[in-house]
Parts: C-alpha cells; sequence; structure tokens
C-alpha cells in the first residue's frame, strides 16, 4: 500500500483538536487514492490511525496537521517525519477501554460509545472523548455528549482521555451503533443495532457532583502533612468563625496550592473537601482564559455564585490560576477575575483556593493581604515515597511475586503522583496485550512495568530534549579512569549521598566543566553518567538560549532550570557553553550574551537554592568562556577529556566492532597504535567506512579484512589538529599547577 511520508504540525485550529481528525493537503490525498475523511494509517514511532481531512489549499503540501494526541499516540514531537498511508476500517463488535478513576467512576459506557462513534483506532490509541462532529457523517448526538461529559466530570471534561485495551475484530475499527463499548472489568454499553435512533431531544442527567469518588486522605502519600494543615485551615474558617473574630482575624481563607505539575494539588484539595464533609465547586483556569472577556468573566462569576448557593460550607478551587492570572502582561480579563476572586473571599461559608505550577508566572496582586495570601508547596516524591504511591496505585491490581516496588521507584527519578498512575496504566495495557489469548488469571509483570518506563516520561521533562542514554552506563566507557572518577564524585555522588555530605557539614559542587578536543568523547560520557545515576537529562546548545529580544534568553534560562528542579534529581547538560556564556564585554550582540551569563550565575548561585540538580557543561574552548562562571560555587571542577591514546584507541575500535565481523588478518592493537591523531569519533567512523568498503566490493561481504581497513584510513583522515591540543593540554596543565 502506497505511503508519503510528511512533517508533522500541531494545527492552530481549535475545530480539530481532540476529535481524531488530521489534515492533509488535497494534492496529497489525490496521491494517496483517498477522498477526504477516509481513514489513514500513520507511522512514527508506533502506529496510529486517524480521518483524513482536507486541509486549505493554500498550506504547504508537505505538512501532516494534527493534534497533540495524534502526537501522543505517534511517540513523536513536532517536526518529525509520519508515514501516511490508506487504512482499511472494520466496524467494531467490541471495544474495551479504561481511562482515570473519574473517567471509569462517572462516564457510562454507553455515553462513552456516543463520545467514540465516528472515530476511527487501533489497541493502544489515546482518544479524547470530544464528539467527533466535523465530517458529514458524523453523530448528531453531539450535543448531548457535551451535556453528559460536562455533567459527570465538569470542566476539565475536555482534557480527559481514554485508552482503548482491546477491541474486536483486531485492527483498525470504527465505533457505530451497533458496537458494545466496555470498561475494562466494568460495565457495558448495550448494543443499539435494532432499536433507532431518538428523535427527541434526551432530558440531561441531574448533575453530579464534579469530584466524584475522590481520593481518601489516607492514600496522600507524600502530602499527608500539607493535607492536615489544609484541614486544619479549612475547620478553622467554618466551624470557628467566632473563635478567629475574638482573636482579631477574620474568618476569611484564600489559599495557593504549588507544586510541580501532576504532582497531586487538585486531588488534595478533592480528598480534604471530601474528608470534611464540605462542597466543591471546580473551576479549571485555562478553559476559562480561553473564552471572550465576557464570557469568561460570566464563567467565573457562575461558579462563585454555584458556591455560594451550595447548601452549607463550600470551597471554590481554581485550578492552574496561572493562565487565567499571568505576572507578564496581564490582560483586562484579569482585573475583573481579581475583583471575583476578592468578592467570593469576602463572602460567608465560602473559601477559595487556587493552585499552580508555576507561582512564579502569577499575577503578584492574587498574592496580597486578604486576598489569596496563605501558601503550601507539594514537592517532589522521593523514592520510598514514590515506592509508596506505586503501592497504592496497584493495590488492587493483580501482580507478580517477583515486583519489587523501591526497584521500580528507583527508576523512576523526577515522576509524580500523575506519572506513576501513566505507569501503571501502560504496564497494565502491557499485561492486557500479553494475555489476550488465554484471559483466566492476568498478572501485571515486572517487565510489563519495566517496557511501560520506556514509553512514559515524566511531565517535567515532556518539553524538555531528553537525553537518551541507550542504556549506557560509565562502566561501559573504556579507559579515562581518572575522568569517570572524577564525574562519579562531582555529579552522581551528591545526588546519590547528600546525607553524607551533610554529616561533613560541605555543600556538594554545583557543576562541572568537560573540557578537550572534538570528538572525544565529552556526550558519550555524559550518556554514561545519566545511565549509570538513573537521571532525568535536560540537554541545551548553546545557541539555543539566545534570542534577540531583551529579556527572552534571561526567560529562557530561568524556565531551563525551573525545569530541572521539577525534575530532580536532574543533570543539566550545556553543550558548546563557550557560545553560551563567552567573555562578557567581547560580544556584539546587543548585550545579549551578558545578560544571559548573569542568568546563569544567578540560577547557580542565587538565593533559591539548587537542590538535586547538577549542571554539567562541555566546550572545545575554555578559554572563551567568562572567568566568573568557573569559580566556586559555580562550574568549579574542570575535568579535562584528552585525546585517546593506544590503549584508549583500541578499547574504542572493539567497542565499534563489536556487531562488525573481522577476519583473522585484523590486528587491533596494531591498528590502534598507528592511528595517531584519530578521535574516538574518527576510530567509530574508520570502523564504519571499513564496513562501506567491503560493501562496494560485494554486496554480499561477510568480514571486514585488514585490506579494508587501510582503503579505509584514505578516506577518514585524523581530526585533532596538533595546535589545539598543544593549547588544551597547556590549559589544562595550568588549572593543575
Amino acid at each position: 500500500m502506497a505511503s508519503i511520508s510528511l512533517t508533522a504540525r500541531v494545527s492552530t485550529s481549535a475545530r480539530d483538536t481532540r476529535r481524531g481528525v488530521v489534515r492533509l493537503h488535497p494534492e496529497v490525498l489525490d496521491a494517496l487514492g483517498l477522498r477526504p475523511w477516509s481513514a489513514v494509517r500513520l507511522t512514527g514511532a508506533r502506529e496510529t490511525v486517524a480521518l483524513a481531512a482536507a486541509a486549505e489549499s493554500t498550506s504547504p503540501t508537505g505538512f501532516l496537521l494534527l493534534d497533540d494526541v495524534a502526537l501522543l499516540n505517534l511517540g513523536v514531537a513536532e517536526g518529525s517525519s509520519v508515514a501516511v498511508a490508506p487504512a482499511q476500517v472494520e466496524v467494531a463488535k467490541r471495544v474495551s477501554i479504561t481511562g482515570s478513576r473519574m473517567a471509569r467512576a462517572t462516564v457510562s459506557p454507553e455515553t462513552a460509545r456516543l463520545a467514540l462513534t465516528g472515530k476511527v483506532f487501533s489497541v493502544g490509541d489515546a482518544v479524547s472523548l470530544l464528539p467527533q462532529d466535523l465530517s458529514p457523517s458524523s453523530s448528531s448526538r453531539a450535543g448531548e455528549v457535551r451535556r453528559q461529559m460536562s455533567a459527570a466530570i465538569g470542566l476539565t471534561w475536555t482534557n480527559e482521555l481514554i485508552t482503548v485495551a482491546a477491541t474486536e475484530p483486531a485492527g483498525t475499527v470504527a465505533v457505530q451503533t451497533s458496537t458494545v463499548v466496555e470498561w475494562l472489568d466494568g460495565a457495558t454499553s448495550e448494543n443499539r443495532s435494532a432499536s433507532p435512533e431518538p428523535t427527541s431531544q434526551p432530558t440531561a442527567p441531574e448533575p453530579v457532583d464534579e469530584q466524584h469518588a475522590p481520593v481518601p486522605v489516607a492514600d496522600l502519600v507524600g502530602s499527608r502533612d500539607t493535607a492536615r494543615r489544609l484541614t486544619e485551615w479549612l475547620r478553622l474558617a467554618f466551624d470557628q468563625p467566632e473563635l478567629l473574630r475574638r482573636l482579631g482575624a477574620e474568618p476569611r481563607l484564600g489559599a495557593l496550592i504549588s507544586g510541580p505539575p501532576g504532582v497531586g494539588k487538585a486531588t488534595l484539595v478533592r480528598a480534604v473537601c471530601a474528608e470534611i464533609g464540605v462542597e466543591l465547586v471546580e473551576v479549571a483556569a485555562p478553559t476559562i482564559a480561553a473564552l471572550e472577556a465576557r464570557s469568561a468573566a460570566n464563567r467565573l462569576r457562575e461558579a462563585v455564585d454555584r458556591a455560594t448557593a451550595a447548601s452549607g460550607d463550600a470551597v471554590l478551587l481554581l485550578t492552574d490560576v496561572e493562565a487565567l492570572l499571568p505576572e507578564s502582561d496581564p490582560p483586562p480579563l484579569a482585573t475583573v477575575a481579581l475583583e471575583t476572586i476578592r468578592d467570593a473571599i469576602g463572602r460567608d461559608e465560602l473559601t477559595v483556593i487556587v493552585t499552580s505550577s508555576n507561582p512564579q508566572a502569577v499575577d503578584p496582586r492574587l498574592r496580597e493581604p486578604g486576598v489569596v495570601d496563605r501558601e503550601l508547596t507539594i514537592g517532589l516524591p522521593d523514592d520510598a515515597t514514590r515506592a509508596d504511591l506505586l503501592g497504592v496505585l496497584l493495590r488492587g491490581a493483580p501482580l507478580d511475586e517477583d515486583i519489587r516496588l523501591d526497584e521500580i521507584a528507583e527508576r523512576t527519578p523526577g515522576f509524580v503522583a500523575a506519572d506513576l498512575l501513566a505507569l501503571c496504566r501502560e504496564s497494565a495495557l502491557g499485561s492486557a496485550l500479553r494475555h489476550r489469548d488465554d484471559p483466566a488469571d492476568p498478572r501485571i509483570s515486572r517487565q510489563d512495568l519495566l517496557d511501560a518506563l520506556t514509553s512514559v516520561r515524566p511531565i517535567s521533562m515532556s518539553t524538555s530534549d531528553n537525553l537518551q542514554t541507550g542504556g549506557l552506563t560509565l562502566d561501559e566507557v573504556g579507559d579515562m579512569t581518572e575522568v569517570k572518577q572524577a564525574l562519579t564524585e562531582t555529579v552522581l555522588w551528591p545526588l546519590q549521598y547528600p546525607d553524607s555530605f551533610t554529616r561533613l557539614g560541605v555543600d556538594p559542587p554545583r557543576g562541572v566543566l568537560l573540557y578537550g578536543p572534538p570528538g572525544c568523547g565529552k556526550t558519550y560520557l555524559v550518556r554514561a553518567l545519566a545511565g549509570s545515576g538513573r537521571l532525568n537529562v535536560l540537554t541545551v546548545k548553546g545557541a539555543e538560549l539566545m534570542d534577540k529580544w531583551v529579556g527572552e534568553s534571561e526567560r529562557a534560562v530561568r524556565e531551563l532550570f525551573l525545569r530541572a528542579r521539577g525534575a530532580s534529581p536532574a543533570l543539566v547538560f550545556l553543550d558548546e557553553v563557550d557560545a553560551l556564556a563567552p567573555r562578557r564585554g567581547q560580544s556584539s550582540d546587543s548585550g545579549v550574551s551578558d545578560r544571559v551569563v548573569a542568568a546563569l550565575l544567578t540560577e547557580l548561585d542565587g538565593v533559591e537554592p539548587m537542590r538535586d540538580v547538577v549542571v554539567l557543561a562541555a566546550t572545545n574552548r575554555p578559554d572563551l568562556i567568562d572567568p566568573a562562571l568557573l569559580r566556586p560555587g559555580r562550574l568549579e571542577r574542570l575535568v579535562y577529556v584528552p585525546p585517546p591514546d593506544a590503549e584508549a584507541r583500541q578499547a574504542i575500535l572493539a567497542a565499534a566492532v563489536k556487531n562488525t565481523p573481522l577476519s583473522d588478518d585484523v590486528d587491533l592493537a596494531e591498528l590502534a597504535g598507528t592511528l595517531d591523531g584519530y578521535s574516538a569519533a574518527d576510530c567509530t567512523a574508520l570502523v564504519r567506512e571499513a564496513a562501506l568498503t567491503a560493501m562496494r566490493e560485494s554486496i554480499t561481504a561477510a568480514e571486514v579484512t585488514a585490506t579494508h581497513l587501510a582503503t579505509a584510513r584514505e578516506a577518514v583522515r585524523p581530526s585533532l589538529d596538533p595546535a589545539q591540543l598543544e593549547t588544551l593540554a597547556a590549559y589544562a596543565e595550568n588549572q593543575r599547577s
């Protein structure tokens, strides 16, 4: 079946978002022999399917316009190449789905069937509950679906995703009125093939509590102290207002709960409200901020009135408040929203709680006295807390006896509760796929959890370039004994043994500079270091943070370190740092690099300490870096990565030919001794060129000979510059003296 490779680009059109639709240029549709609204198979890191609609004829032909869910299903980032081909679709007889606890508890299988009608998908796909109401043949009951979802889940229903666990038949399927949809191990929808669609408008179900089946406070692993303090505040405000008045305090409460995305801020509030028996009205700030100003203001006032009209005490929860009240360039709506929040806090029997993943980005007027003037913070879970969280999340799942949750916890640095929930869901899906043919006694195995780790990334790393280690560790790096020891002491020890530094009363190093000639393994060492320490690694090329607009480069530096703190234990890798932090006063870029250096210095030794974050920089020109960056407390440890000697070159060649068959006349030790001036990258390139030489002689060649290697040396020349080596060696000697 013919396919065309296109570049993935996120669609800016809200009409297509999360409806299982992608857009192709009309010429691409013609080339594939498709009509609009045909099904297409998309292949990236994994395969998925979607409905293909026609894009504007003025749009570029080489782009595939899709949404965030399609990118998630493909396992690729925007800008990646995606193969597009026609897909054969069958009507599904039965579809098994799984999703969040809230979705399973509140969305009936019949409502889920209506939401899935008209969409195409396959096993493993994430699917939105937004109805597919774009194609001419789409369901006419989209309005009913929207009302039922809003009543069941609340204002955040448009963000809810479910996962397709199994289909009958297997392959690409579409849901129609005859399809039976069921929650995995749960309720089942009816088969509507024999009954006509109702012609009258159905009555909307009675509104239910938006936060049905909240998590018990006892299950808030790692947040119980925060829950206790919030409980105390609410009980005082609701149960003993007169006591507060006698002590000169108003019985009003506005609180901000901050913490990394997915750590469980809203879950905490829901659990506490259920514990003390108060009504909760929840509003997602991003959904309000996306509306026209007047509609947004009315929506917020309606939420306040709804909370005030509750029979008894009530809490108004405003999640992700920075979307509605941003610090920079607040819109006119922000002033109206602030007045509405002030009015709500002043009402009897009503408390306002807001959440934010980035409290620095919230309009400071919100945190003035008398508004939201109290704050609680939920931190990242450590290894022990993650193990306890996994125990809670997997409490009702059948597990193999060889599963050690502490082992999984150690392999999930930077994971928060939402990440661990996604990990458990992915492992359950993997187990379900294994047990499709024998579902008698399904169990989640240790390998299911380990396999899930390869596809689930922490939320904090979702917008970052994460260095892929490929399972590499420092033990697999040949030679470089002194370099590996220096990196272990400077990078791994502070993250693995913080108590030892505390016991000895010293602060761990904050940064390391790796310098040496190009191609000698600096980035390779960083990959091995990340694999040894099981760290989250944020990688930045030197020039990537540069922006001509005033303040944008400094903002990028702050956001980089903010993400690192949210993903700790983490390693920030600044490659080509000489381009990012050159000597100040010697650049002609209107002061951008000077301001970036100042921002880096502020992050490295500023007021806010860096805990469980180490900075590792690499360069070929250490003499160009601003000296202030190399002082103690910053990039204080300088590690020289020398060019490989004969012994190191032999180890590099041996690693390069691990999967390459060599003839008996090849002596790697002798070859390594003749490769003066060759870097590690040159040695690897030499082996690759020798293999290509053998293939040029005969495409069926079975081994690489010494003649092939000799011929390859004529094409792969040494890249190390003797003058640069001498300069770097002198710099290293000067640092030691």
